[in-house]
């Protein structure tokens, strides 16, 4: 009787909340490390760490933002199930595969191979918004988040002090081991009521787009998705070289570099069930503007940080500011999108968070190889103050008032 009672939704929402947490801990518990792994496969300068690390981290999503499109259409006809199996089972072998790199070179290749078969978190999303109540949107967005970014929490910590002890080739097989474990969960417990769409219906970009009415909105949302991604993951190539600058060479640089890590995970998980709550009372485009007033104003000072506690204090400053920000876009994406073409719209901003996350490091890499680490913060600004500018004429131009709900 009381199984009954539970929507299957909701049953869908924590299985899938359990495969978010565990991508985002695999992921988190071996990405922050990568540069150091990198460091250990040859004796290289500083300006080629930096860009064999931007290339580590981006050459994933570069692959990723090229096959996205492909992976939507086909689960518009196949459903998200599918999808979601291709990606955990994907990430299971290349994850693995990752931590038995040899060189830089291979392990480049590995990752790009990863890309074309990534995606459970935006599938994740795609299947949740196509069956949320659309009064409970905010809400169970903000909770389906709150698991990968539980899972970015605890991973770079859990990966820092594995790392330190037995190296960082470790968190990479236990990344796989957790993917397996999502696989499962996947495949055990999700369930989908999916009504596929005829292959004589139209599926491209023109007929995704037809049913929606603030087109200029939903296209501010991905460009958005691009510029968030860009702006979060900079960091990410220099970010335990930064930590080891300011250790200044001394002490468990994996460990404090997988706390560093962590913190915005901490404020993101506390805070992004809250502003979802209050998106769906006051209106999601006041959270997202909030968000990126905080973002710019937060990441400017880090240019001028002397020190691990405030560079510390500063990020879980931005995590507050991330949980307003992507959980919001897709948010206003599953108010906006049909239902029969909720994936292709998911897909394409998933290409385009893909084409963020290669901006992001290849262009931190660059900053930082040719003046100092601390100049990416500045790059990083300027790339969430473009993206306040995008979102604003967005809503001007559909006529969707700021200050209203």
């Amino acid at each position: 009787m009381t199984k009954s009672k539970t929507p299957q939704w909701q049953k869908n929402m924590w299985a899938l909340w359990f495969g978010n947490f565990a991508t985002g801990a695999g992921a988190s518990m071996s990405l922050p490390f990568l540069p150091l792994f990198i460091s250990e496969m040859g004796n290289f300068p500083k300006w080629q760490l930096t860009l064999y690390s931007g290339l580590a981290f981006a050459s994933v999503f570069l692959s990723q933002a090229v096959v996205s499109p492909l992976w939507g259409n086909l689960a518009d006809r196949t459903g998200r199930k599918p999808m979601l199996l291709r990606a955990a089972i994907g990430m299971t072998v290349s994850a693995t595969l990752t931590g038995l790199s040899t060189n830089v070179w291979m392990l480049i290749s590995i990752r790009f191979i990863q890309g074309m078969f990534s995606g459970y978190i935006n599938n994740a999303y795609a299947l949740i918004a196509s069956e949320v109540p659309a009064g409970q949107s905010g809400r169970t967005m903000g909770t389906l988040t709150t698991g990968n970014v539980g899972g970015q929490l605890i991973g770079p910590i859990i990966g820092g002090y594995l790392s330190g002890i037995f190296g960082f080739r470790l968190p990479f097989y236990i990344f796989g081991f957790m993917m397996f474990l999502a696989s499962l969960s996947t495949w055990l417990f999700v369930k989908e009521d999916f009504k596929p769409i005829k292959r004589a219906a139209k599926t491209g970009i023109k007929d995704a787009f037809s049913g929606i009415a603030h087109k200029h909105v939903v296209v501010a949302m991905i460009i958005s998705s691009m510029l968030i991604m860009a702006a979060t993951t900079s960091i990410n190539p220099i970010i335990s070289l930064f930590v080891k600058e300011l250790m200044h060479n001394h002490g468990n640089i994996a460990f404090v570099s997988g706390v560093i890590a962590a913190l915005p995970g901490i404020a993101t998980l506390l805070t992004a069930p809250r502003l979802g709550r209050l998106g769906d009372h006051i209106g999601p485009e006041k959270i997202l503007l909030a968000g990126l007033i905080v973002s710019g104003v937060v990441y400017f000072p880090m240019f001028f940080v002397t020190t691990v506690g405030i560079l510390g204090v500063l990020r879980f400053l931005i995590g507050i500011a991330n949980a307003a920000l992507l959980p919001i876009t897709q948010t206003v994406m599953t108010l906006e999108a049909p239902a029969r073409s909720v994936s292709r719209i998911f897909s394409y901003n998933q290409s385009f968070q893909a084409i963020g996350a290669v901006i992001g490091p290849m262009l931190a890499s660059v900053v930082a190889g040719a003046l100092d680490y601390r100049y990416v913060f500045l790059m990083t600004t300027i790339l969430v103050l473009i993206n306040l500018i995008v979102v604003v004429i967005a809503y001007r131009k559909d006529g969707v008032k700021l200050k209203g709900s």
